[in-house]
């Protein structure tokens, strides 16, 4: 059997999400020496829930209490592990910052056990068991600690798979234009109460052409089109090989980081950074191209 056109649309949605974020990490780097984290996130999201209101209007009749309470729970996953990612940066490089992030297509298949009750196989514990040794390779120093940036990036890693999950769950039978517009006003409302609580918000005299094309780009591309790009393509697409089409942002954030100029490659880091991608490799994909002699006809559910 063949794909359909609906799944492979949904394929591409979430190639073009992550072309979008590859190209973030390096803008967020950036915006980091104008605002501090939680004061950039509360303009993304403000500014993406707005846009997706504007645009999409003549939908918001058809919100209920379920939308809120589902909607509710994704933005506060969302704004955990935006929160998390965007503080690390702060302490780590793009590159870096991509790569580690990607931890949660490892991890996802675990969410599953818990929820579904469907125990990982064997590519998954191995790939597992390579992820973390690459973890090691790129974040680890010479005395084996590791930095704060690092660490909080995991963290953030580890609250994507949650929200992947949590999309996979509380999208079906929903209009996910909807969902995507009350996560969004739930990560924008707790990004602004952390940032007049404990941050500053950014002077107009600190604003340069450069910062506002920065923010316009994260806000409208890397958040309102990236992000329902990823909420449309999984609904689509089952969990584990959206994960794998998802973990590419972390390839195109190092070579965005390279090209840029912040990042530079040492063996260490190329080790790991190839460790953690051929995890993903094995988790999602399951070395199937190394059977050649695997059934081309494969079942429905095995398609997406």
């Amino acid at each position: 059997m063949y794909e359909t056109k609906q799944h492979k649309s949904a394929k591409l949605a979430l190639f073009g999400a992550t072309l979008i974020w590859g190209g973030s990490f390096l803008i967020v780097k950036n915006s980091m020496e104008v605002m501090q984290p939680h004061a950039l996130l509360a303009f993304r999201f403000t500014i993406g829930s707005l846009l997706l209101c504007a645009i999409f209007h003549k939908r918001l009749k058809e919100l209920s209490k379920e939308y809120f309470i589902k909607g509710g729970a994704l933005g506060i996953f969302l704004f955990l592990a935006y929160s998390m990612q965007t503080i690390g940066i702060t302490d780590t490089t793009p590159g870096k910052n991509a790569f580690l992030t990607a931890i949660y297509v490892v991890i996802v298949p675990f969410l599953f056990w818990a929820i579904d009750k469907k125990k990982p196989d064997t590519y998954n514990v191995l790939a597992a068991f390579v992820s973390i040794i690459g973890i090691g390779f790129v974040s680890l120093n010479g005395d084996f600690s590791i930095r704060m940036g690092d660490a909080l990036t995991l963290v953030g890693g580890v609250l994507y798979a949650v929200h992947i999950v949590a999309v996979a769950k509380f999208a079906k039978d929903k209009d996910v234009i909807l969902l995507t517009i009350i996560q969004f006003a739930v990560a924008a409302i707790l990004s602004w109460i952390v940032t007049l609580l404990f941050e500053d918000v950014p002077k107009p005299e600190m604003w340069g052409m450069e910062s506002i094309i920065g923010l316009l780009y994260l806000a409208v591309f890397a958040t309102a089109v990236a992000l329902l790009l990823q909420n449309i393509g999984q609904k689509y697409t089952n969990p584990a090989p959206a994960a794998i089409i998802l973990s590419l942002e972390s390839v195109f954030g190092v070579v965005f980081s390279v090209i840029f100029m912040y990042e530079q490659l040492s063996a260490r880091l190329f080790i790991g950074f190839c460790l953690i991608f051929f995890a993903v490799i094995i988790s999602e994909t399951k070395l199937n191209f190394l059977k050649p002699n695997k059934e081309m006809v494969m079942a429905p559910e095995d398609i997406n």
